[in-house]
């Protein structure tokens, strides 16, 4: 997640889940869980599909009817399907709860990870904040206030495993001399 839109969050989640799909011994499934404004499918060149919300409106669709291949061998997204006015509510629920125990059971093998809306904009990443083992918070660079960094902190401080990735930071060579941008 991150605090705000714009901070990076997707653009981590992609570059971390083919970061692990490459690795010889894992297998990774993204979930785009920004159901407002998802935006992998897009990123990975996907068109509108079936997903997330639609397993949980829909108890004849199955979370492996979702699952989309990618051209990353050991890469599986799930989109988050279509828009629903009650989407915090549908995260919320006993049915994504019984999703997430589908996952961690039958999906032994891959690193889960979720790619939520920004924290304090909906209540969407805060619930989903709960389900989490583990939390990565994208702080842009010269921009996210500490203020917003720790109010965000605050808002997901149930799960007990959360790191930040400093992302866009400008980096400087020794000389003082304009080095380069970078997403870290």
């Amino acid at each position: 997640t991150s605090a705000l839109p714009g901070e990076g969050k997707s653009f981590s989640a992609v570059n971390l889940a083919m970061s692990i799909a490459s690795e010889m011994d894992h297998r990774v499934l993204l979930v785009d869980a920004d159901v407002a404004r998802p935006s992998i499918p897009k990123v990975l060149g996907f068109g509108a599909k079936k997903g997330l919300l639609d397993v949980l409106l829909n108890h004849k669709l199955g979370i492996a009817d979702v699952m989309l291949k990618t051209n990353v061998e050991k890469l599986t997204i799930i989109t988050a399907g279509s828009p629903h006015a009650h989407a915090t509510e549908l995260l919320a629920s006993k049915d994504m709860d019984l999703l997430l125990h589908e996952l961690a059971q039958r999906y032994q093998d891959r690193i889960v990870i979720f790619d939520s809306p920004p924290t304090l904009i909906t209540s969407e990443a805060r619930v989903l904040a709960t389900q989490m083992g583990q939390i990565i918070l994208v702080v842009e660079a010269e921009k996210t206030t500490q203020h917003v960094v720790k109010e965000t902190l605050r808002q997901i401080e149930s799960c007990q495993s959360i790191d930040l990735i400093y992302n866009k930071s400008k980096e400087f060579s020794g000389s003082g001399e304009y080095f380069g941008y970078y997403y870290s």
